[in-house]
């Protein structure tokens, strides 16, 4: 544990710091963490549940960096990091990075600038490391409040582009659309709605079965195409079910289960977030599309019924601009990538970073040109 003056003369007793680098530190901040949580602008995949059960699966002994910053006996910021060597520097990057569609640390929004300033410092004095690197931040997210208080050279470049679109009853949704668009619209909802299906929550003690049903189904859907091959793998599914156990329990997840005459026909992951409901993962049989059955709509208009009925302003479709999600006419949000580095030493690192996103606006530009 490493304790730290207070930045300024006010509350100076009343603030500390620590550094966790090990497996007991699950236990010592838990209760911590849920309640800030709670009370900062997270997304579900900066959760406790989420990032523990992400290292229980992937996590590497000695790499762990919880940072964290107290304020009498309340947690009021927490950096959830792991070290890991990358282009030949030792970067602190966030933990679960590569299946999260945001990452962020958290802040209380009512201690917001003097907890970023004293992580800012608990970071710099924490030694092995030369750059940080969140690659995935939304435009209202703490790690740009970092960035700005970070006395360190450092870069921010644009990154994914998220898809929403506002939460609303499926029925209202058509008033998006052209008469004409709206109208079929319509008729796909009808033809879903004639199917009958028994559509259902997964309940947290049914949610690691649940979700290797769709990861099933999800491996079946794209038989013969691209799909993510970490999708597969065992560590995965165990990773996705532990995670979705606990988040489903504090209604950070949701499990959605359609059934045909008995039979799972499809299946949708969603995290809940402080406002809004992201569309994670699907599955579903294909046969069920026989006959022009919408499977896209169908999920898209549980999940818009999922956001709306929890009094949540958005729907989510997370990263991509895929065809599927595009035709919906969501609004775009350009997630950006903050790295931050501990010196001028790490030049060569932002050089890289500048010239990966100026190869991607490229590459997007000669797609839609």
């Amino acid at each position: 544990m490493n304790l730290h003056p207070s930045l300024s003369r006010v509350d100076t007793a009343r603030w500390r710091t620590e550094v966790h680098r090990d497996d007991t530190a699950w236990d010592v901040l838990g209760e911590g963490w849920n309640d800030l949580y709670d009370r900062s602008r997270a997304t579900p995949f900066q959760a406790l549940a989420w990032n523990a059960a992400w290292w229980r699966h992937y996590g590497r002994p000695g790499g762990l960096r919880l940072v964290a910053v107290w304020r009498d006996d309340r947690l009021i910021a927490l950096a959830p990091l792991m070290v890991r060597r990358r282009h030949g520097h030792r970067v602190l990057a966030p933990l679960a990075a590569a299946q999260s569609d945001h990452t962020d640390v958290l802040v209380d929004t009512e201690h917001a600038s003097a907890a970023v300033g004293r992580l800012v410092e608990a970071l710099l004095d924490e030694p092995g490391w030369s750059v940080l690197d969140f690659p995935e931040v939304m435009p209202n997210g703490s790690a740009g409040a970092l960035a700005e208080h970070w006395p360190r050279p450092g870069r921010r470049v644009p990154s994914s582009v998220c898809l929403r679109l506002p939460a609303c009853e499926p029925e209202e949704f058509c008033a998006r659309f052209p008469r004409r668009a709206a109208g079929k619209i319509r008729a796909r909802l009808r033809k879903i709605e004639a199917l009958g299906l028994d559509v259902r929550q997964a309940a947290p003690a049914d949610a690691r079965r649940g979700v290797a049903d769709l990861l099933g189904l999800h491996r079946r859907q794209w038989q013969g195409r691209g799909i993510n091959p970490e999708h597969l793998r065992p560590r995965f599914a165990a990773m996705l079910g532990d995670a979705a156990a606990a988040m489903i329990a504090s209604g950070q997840a949701a499990l959605t289960e359609y059934r045909r005459e008995g039979r799972l026909v499809a299946a949708d992951l969603a995290v809940i977030g402080p406002d809004w409901v992201g569309a994670y993962l699907y599955g579903a049989v294909p046969d069920l599309r026989t006959g022009g059955m919408d499977v896209a709509l169908m999920l898209l208009g549980n999940d818009l019924r999922l956001a709306c009925r929890g009094g949540l302003p958005f729907l989510s479709l997370l990263r991509g601009q895929e065809d599927y999600k595009l035709k919906w006419r969501p609004d775009l949000i350009q997630n950006e990538r903050i790295v931050l580095c501990r010196s001028a030493r790490s030049a060569g690192y932002l050089g890289l970073v500048s010239a990966r996103a100026e190869l991607t606006r490229l590459r997007h530009r000669a797609r839609t040109s």
